[in-house]
């Protein structure tokens, strides 16, 4: 007997808000704008002014599924992320905004705000907020690599939507503003919320539900230790091939088993216990076997996590990061060198390790210039 894996399901819906608006020509050479004309519902009554003339904002990495919660668990990772700078600027017209530079990780990305996840995000938070008079132009600093498994397109897109929030006034709550990195993450990788929603809310997030929307945060206990050992090999693993790869039917075997571990994963994070947690973690059926052969090593490196005292070991996201977790950062960092020597030996890939908490708070405000 087969279960079908509701890739399109009536709770994950095929069809979202659409952005469709016309491109302006170009109000600098090789650099282009994009004028706020999305289909998405206007939020506010009234179109709020500025309250700053420029914001910095970080959004943070994020591991996705948690190995059973393939499209519904996901979580924030401290350290690594995305910066945007979001500026109030007369030269760009009325509301339009112009993506003026990116740097970091990557020189691959479009300044296009119809092709950036960043300019989408943005875009469609203008909207929200009814933005028609004021022009603005967005710096974009990568600090997470393209494909890595550790949300970089939600990273980008979450800060971005928390600078146009900011600037304003905070008029939108949390939830609206994953509605707004939703949109850049269908474009991108796919409409799933698992990466978008912790990087903006911070800490574990359940999304019940997407149509409508319904997100749940999971406090993990603040008197529990939680470290999570990430190894990135030097290998890409674009979403959109990871998702493609996956079954469309699965048997109910391995349903009824994916959904007690995905129970239990919640139960772990909200008593805290890391060692039932690493257990779920490790135990997917169903997208872990069908992903982990397509990234070298990543079954060697798996079983070298845990064989060196990990909890529990899985594919963060669509990988090819490996995500390991113990409660305690020393014992992290030798198993990371243990996953570290397993990509080379086995994969024949050089891959870098590092041992993060978990980032409770998500995209946030870093520093602002009052009008």
């Amino acid at each position: 007997m087969a279960a079908t894996l509701c890739f399109h399901s009536p709770s994950k819906p095929t069809s979202h808000f659409q952005l469709k608006p016309k491109p302006s020509p170009p109000l600098f050479a090789k650099v282009s704008v994009f004028r706020c004309r999305a289909s998405i519902q206007t939020l506010v009554a009234v179109e709020p002014e500025p309250v700053f003339t420029s914001v910095k904002t970080f959004a943070p990495a994020t591991v996705a599924n948690l190995g059973p919660g393939f499209d519904f668990l996901g979580c924030a990772v401290d350290g690594l992320g995305d910066h945007v700078t979001l500026r109030v600027d007369p030269s760009v017209r009325a509301g339009e905004i112009l993506i003026s530079e990116i740097t970091g990780t990557t020189t691959k990305l479009s300044t296009n705000p119809l092709r950036n996840c960043a300019g989408i995000a943005a875009i469609a938070t203008m909207k929200m907020l009814g933005i028609k008079s004021v022009g603005l132009s967005l710096d974009l600093h990568k600090g997470l690599p393209l494909g890595s498994g550790l949300g970089s397109s939600a990273a980008s897109a979450a800060a971005a939507a928390v600078a146009v929030n900011e600037i304003f006034g905070r008029k939108l709550v949390k939830e609206e503003l994953v509605l707004a990195g939703l949109e850049s993450e269908a474009k991108v990788s796919g409409y799933h919320a698992d990466n978008i929603a912790p990087a903006i809310m911070g800490g574990f997030v359940l999304i019940r539900n997407y149509e409508p929307l319904d997100l749940k945060p999971l406090r993990f206990p603040s008197d529990k230790d939680l470290f999570f050992v990430l190894v990135s090999p030097e290998f890409e693993a674009p979403t959109k091939k990871m998702r493609a790869a996956l079954p469309t039917e699965i048997p109910m075997v391995h349903h009824v088993w994916n959904s007690s571990q995905a129970a239990a994963l919640v139960a772990a994070v909200l008593e805290g216990d890391a060692v039932m947690l690493g257990k779920a973690l490790s135990a997917d059926r169903v997208v872990e076997p069908t992903r982990a052969p397509l990234i070298p090593g990543m079954e060697a490196v798996k079983k070298a996590a845990l064989e060196a005292g990990a909890f529990g070991c899985t594919i963060s996201g669509a990988g090819p990061t490996a995500v390991a977790v113990v409660d305690v950062e020393a014992k992290g960092e030798e198993i990371g060198e243990k996953m570290v020597e397993a990509f080379m030996k086995v994969g024949n890939l050089k891959s870098v390790a590092s041992v993060k908490k978990l980032d409770k708070i998500g995209a946030r405000l870093v520093s602002s210039i009052s009008r």
